[in-house]
């Protein structure tokens, strides 16, 4: 499948319109996709084919206020935006749906996964968890110096204005196996996602929040969530694992993707899916 073969359209939910990304047949087992930062729906782009192909009715969406979708973009909260996926997955009549989330988008399927419990599966990807160990660890990390420059008001957007396609392409660069994956072509689509600044807004906002989700999400839950990360991601899978278990997470897989680093999806998009599908039989 090309992605010129892709759906294209956009979905009414409250106050935001949502832009969705579709390949396979509607009524097939739905799959929604959600991104993280610094990227769009465009993440998934080699994800969806391959979902298509085996049968999924895949929908990738860009978060309230990112890429084309416009309107509310909500406070950045993780039940926010789980509240808005929420109304979407209503709005398509969907019935027991999977949600995949990758970095903050994991953080917002995680807050799905807390708040409802109409899903088949959860997928979470390449992201700890605000309130779940090792969250304090790796906050406290240096490397992860962003998440608390990003929390301070103003002074990002002043700084990364006009400085998008550079500064996102340090995480880039920083962040993966292999910096070739991102193809020049994804990052001028991210660029451009973030090109207003009210989207650079609320992709900061994301972590503005944190300290409100780490006090939010942590119900229990008996959905089965699936925990995936690239095998060059900082930290030890298992440190992951426990924590979920500890808040609460009484079905719980996990798994490593070969050959990649945070970006998975786009790094390895076979192997990614393959852990993906597995979770589907």
């Amino acid at each position: 499948m090309n992605t010129r073969d892709f759906r294209h359209r956009t979905v009414r939910v409250d106050r935001s319109t949502l832009h969705l990304v579709e390949a396979g047949r509607a009524g097939d087992p739905p799959v929604v996709f959600l991104h993280g930062w610094p990227q769009s729906s465009w993440a998934w782009r080699r994800i969806l084919p391959l979902a298509a192909e085996d049968g999924i009715h895949a929908i990738a969406v860009d978060l309230p206020g990112i890429g084309e979708s416009t309107g509310d973009a909500t406070d950045g909260s993780k039940v926010a935006l789980a509240r808005v996926i929420h109304g979407l997955i209503g709005e398509l009549g969907l019935d027991h749906p999977v949600l995949v989330g990758h970095d903050v988008g994991g953080m917002a399927a995680y807050a799905y996964l807390c708040t409802y419990d109409d899903l088949r599966v959860a997928v979470v990807m390449d992201v700890a968890v605000p309130g779940v160990d090792p969250w304090d660890r790796v906050v406290a990390n240096p490397q992860i110096w962003h998440f608390a420059f990003h929390q301070t008001p103003d002074l990002p957007e002043l700084l990364v204005s006009g400085n998008r396609a550079a500064y996102f392409d340090f995480f880039y660069e920083l962040l993966t196996a292999d910096s070739s994956t991102i193809t020049p072509d994804a990052r001028v689509t991210y660029a451009r996602a973030y090109r207003a600044d009210s989207a650079l807004t609320a992709g900061f906002n994301w972590y503005r929040t944190l300290p409100q989700d780490a006090q939010e999400l942590t119900k229990p839950t008996e959905t089965p969530l699936v925990y995936l990360r690239g095998d060059h991601e900082y930290g030890e899978l298992d440190d992951y694992a426990e924590g979920f278990r500890r808040a609460g997470v009484t079905a719980l897989t996990t798994g490593l993707i070969p050959d990649a680093g945070h970006f998975a999806p786009e790094e390895a998009p076979e192997a990614t899916w393959s852990r993906i599908a597995q979770a589907l039989e």
